[in-house]
């Protein structure tokens, strides 16, 4: 069951929001096959020029979904997440479907893993070249393969991605090239 932290900026969350908002994202359960525990975080944001701009997060065992939508009206803004939630989810579970057809099947690909992983760490530094490490994320490689990790590099609208490869068991990036194209670092331990 998806429970929901929404939070409002420059903005109340009316009780009308709220309903309007949980309605549409609970509408994503229907994809999963066992009772799914998340919580949705729902960021609403209203700027000085009357847009809108709706961001959810909602992480899992083995995914973390992520969208966000910017629009002059933010009940269209949260219609337009809500669709593309339902497209990224459609897409993986395709992919894991082609993937572990022969294998045990999509339900117990969604139940192996038993963290959501992503991860940034972001660094600032002033002129002297003193470092500050301003923010710090803590997370779960998992085994996958190259496409697995683009895949959800993706979905995360990241530009890179760090993954435990399955066959190699070594700690692997894959990132966005300015072309367009995907990159990979293997790494080795020296």
């Amino acid at each position: 069951m998806l429970t929901f932290n929404i939070r409002g900026e420059n903005i109340e969350v009316t009780p009308a929001i709220r309903d309007y908002v949980e309605k549409k994202i609970q509408k994503l359960e229907r994809y999963f096959t066992d009772e799914v525990n998340a919580t949705a975080h729902v960021n609403l944001k209203v700027y000085s020029d009357k847009q809108t701009k709706v961001e959810v997060t909602i992480p899992m065992k083995n995914l973390t979904l992520r969208a966000e939508e910017r629009n002059s009206d933010m009940y269209a803004a949260v219609d337009l997440i809500s669709d593309k939630l339902e497209r990224q989810i459609r897409k993986y579970k395709t992919r894991v479907n082609r993937k572990f057809r022969e294998r045990e099947g999509v339900a117990s690909f969604f139940n192996s893993f038993s963290d959501e992983n992503s991860a940034t760490t972001e660094t600032g530094a002033d002129q002297d070249q003193e470092f500050e490490v301003v923010r710090t994320k803590q997370f779960s490689l998992k085994p996958m393969d190259q496409e697995e990790a683009i895949l959800q590099m993706n979905m995360l609208g990241h530009s890179f991605y760090i993954f435990t490869d399955a066959e190699s068991n070594g700690t692997n990036i894959v990132y966005k090239r300015k072309d367009g194209k995907y990159g990979l670092i293997e790494t080795e331990i020296q």
